[in-house]
């Protein structure tokens, strides 16, 4: 994992994760990751944008990336991401491979969804309301109304739970399990989106991109 800041340290708004992935390409493709980061970082600093690595996946040869993980905030963000999304081709000949015919190296560049808006437990978000139930020392429970059933509202959950001969106990208990269920949830939406995540890297399509950068003319082979 590494982490990089291009640009000034302001400008913290409207932030957006974007993912740059060489596929299932060859190496040339992990090459032209990182020649495309290069660019875009160089572009974020003249736009005043701060681009963080959150991520990179080197690749085989050094100095190369299968693929690297963007968080970019700053004004004029959604606009700069949007330049840099689709397919994307660096254009020059492969520096693995001499008399390779091939030119273009494709990459593919999805804006994409790093955590989910979690839900954030409260007491106050619960309904808790005395229920009667059955079982053992179940005469005793429906005379007192023991058992607790308790709703979190802005999810739906639901728990009932009459474990204990105290009002008090069973509430706590059924506060504590919709705690739970609510975690679990935000644990769960974050393990779809790591999986759509994962998905972007089958997504790369070759030809018809986006946008094509080169190497500049006078700048030396990398």
């Amino acid at each position: 994992m590494n982490a990089r800041e291009a640009g000034s340290s302001g400008g913290g708004c409207g932030a957006v994760h974007l993912l740059l992935s060489a596929g299932r390409g060859p190496q040339e493709c992990a090459w032209a990751v990182a020649r495309l980061l290069d660019r875009l970082e160089t572009e974020a600093i003249r736009r005043k944008l701060v681009v963080h690595r959150v991520e990179t996946v080197p690749g085989d040869r050094r100095g190369t990336y299968r693929s690297v993980l963007l968080r970019v905030s700053g004004d004029g963000t959604a606009a700069f991401v949007r330049s840099w999304s689709g397919t994307l081709c660096w254009q020059a000949p492969s520096p693995y491979r001499t008399g390779a015919g091939r030119k273009n190296w494709y990459v593919v560049a999805r804006r994409c969804e790093v955590e989910a808006a979690r839900e954030r437990f409260s007491e106050s978000d619960v309904t808790v309301v005395p229920c009667r139930t059955g079982g053992p020392g179940g005469q005793h429970r429906n005379k007192v109304s023991t058992a607790v059933r308790a709703t979190h509202r802005p999810t739906g959950h639901v728990v009932v739970v009459d474990t204990e001969r105290r009002f008090d106990r069973n509430r706590r208990l059924a506060l504590d399990l919709l705690r739970q269920r609510v975690e679990q949830d935000g644990a769960a939406a974050n393990r779809a989106l790591a999986t759509e995540r994962w998905r972007i890297h089958d997504d790369l399509v070759r030809g018809d991109p986006t946008r094509i950068e080169r190497p500049d003319v006078a700048a030396s082979p990398r």
